[in-house]
Order: structure tokens, then sequence, then C-alpha cells
């Protein structure tokens, strides 16, 4: 592609390996109610919104979590549930984010919240030697710390407007389709990684790399 200047990237399924079922199943292990009547990878209950955009804290979505599953336990329990669905972030990528930023202004857009912050951050200084990553982007932006979710056009208005960056000389990377169509409705370039699809193969594919 010619005339990109950015890239924007989405952090969980595109550069941290994500299995969202072990989260769910995790749950269902000491839970009586189904996890996935209050969440799913694709719909979830208001009270997940709350903590993506850090409208609750930690301590009361945990104790509201508590009620909604009717679970008595530890609530240790729950936060390791929580954060399953986290896995590795393979060096190969913290290295395609490392080209990529030689060339291009690069940012990292994440529905997160702070509990998945702590757990990642902690593996990527447990298994990179890297505090966070703030080494490999220009600018982070967590949704639980700015007050905004994909795919609402807001946030992605916000990243253009906050650096000033022209949308078209702009491209995103995300898993999600959802996402994609609203960074899309922005007049960004949107790209889909497709599973089992490597980001720098997509950057290679694209001619950004």
């Amino acid at each position: 592609m010619d005339g990109i200047k950015n890239i924007i990237f989405d952090l969980g399924g595109v550069i941290i390996n994500l299995d969202v079922q072990k989260t769910i199943s995790e749950f269902n292990a000491f839970c009586d109610i189904d996890f996935e009547t209050v969440y799913t990878a694709s719909k979830q209950n208001d009270l997940f919104n709350l903590l993506d955009t850090g409208k609750i804290s930690s301590d009361d979505f945990f104790a509201e979590l508590k009620l909604k599953l009717n679970y008595q336990g530890n609530a240790e329990n729950l936060l390791n549930a929580w954060n399953a669905m986290l896995l590795d972030i393979p060096e190969h990528r913290l290295d395609t984010l490392v080209d990529a930023k030689q060339n291009y202004k690069t940012f990292l857009l994440s529905n997160t919240n702070e509990p998945h912050i702590k757990n990642f951050e902690n593996d990527l200084y447990s298994n990179h030697g890297v505090k966070h990553f703030t080494d490999y982007f220009d600018k982070l932006y967590y949704s639980c710390r700015i007050g905004m979710r994909k795919p609402s056009k807001e946030i992605f208005e916000f990243v253009l407007n906050q650096n000033n960056l022209v949308a078209s000389e702009t491209i995103f990377i995300d898993d999600t389709i959802q996402h994609i169509k609203g960074a899309g409705e922005c007049g960004i370039n949107a790209f889909l990684l497709e599973p089992n699809m490597e980001v720098k193969e997509l950057l290679q594919k694209l001619n950004l790399l």
C-alpha cells in the first residue's frame, strides 16, 4: 500500500494469543451457573463493558460477578479464571512490532481491563524482560483508561485526533470484524487478521514490511 504512515494494532488475538474458551471452562469448573450466560467471545453482560471502560473497579467487578454466578468461594479463583484467556506473547510478534516502528508511527488500541493489563505486563516482563508495551509503540490506548471501547467510532476518532493522523494514511489491524467495520466508518484502512495468519504475513501482503 502506498501513502501509509501509521499502523494501529489490536492486542488480543493479534499480538497476544487468546483463548476465551479457556476462561469459560475455568469458570464452569467451579461455578454452578454457566459462565456463558454472562459472557461469550461475541456477546457479554454490561458488567464486562463497565470493566473494559473503567467505569467499575476491579474489586466491584469481581464482587458483582460473584453475585451473578452465585459463587461463594475464593475471589482469587475468579481472577485466575478471568485471566486464563490470556496466553503467550510470541517473541517473533514483538520483533514484527520493532520492524514496523522503524518505518511507521505505531499505536496499540485494545479493549482491555486492569486485571488483564497487570497479567500481560507481568508476562511481558517475566518472559521478555520488558516492563510495558510502550517500548514497542508510539502510544498505547487501553479502553479502560480512556473510557471508550471498540467498535465505537469515537475511539478511533480519538486516536486519530490526539495524534494528528490522517485516516487515509492509517491502517488498523484487528481480529474482530465489528472492530474493522468501526474503523472503516472513520475512513481508516482496516484489515481483518484471519485465524492462523500472522500479523507479519498481513503486513508483508500489504507491502508494508
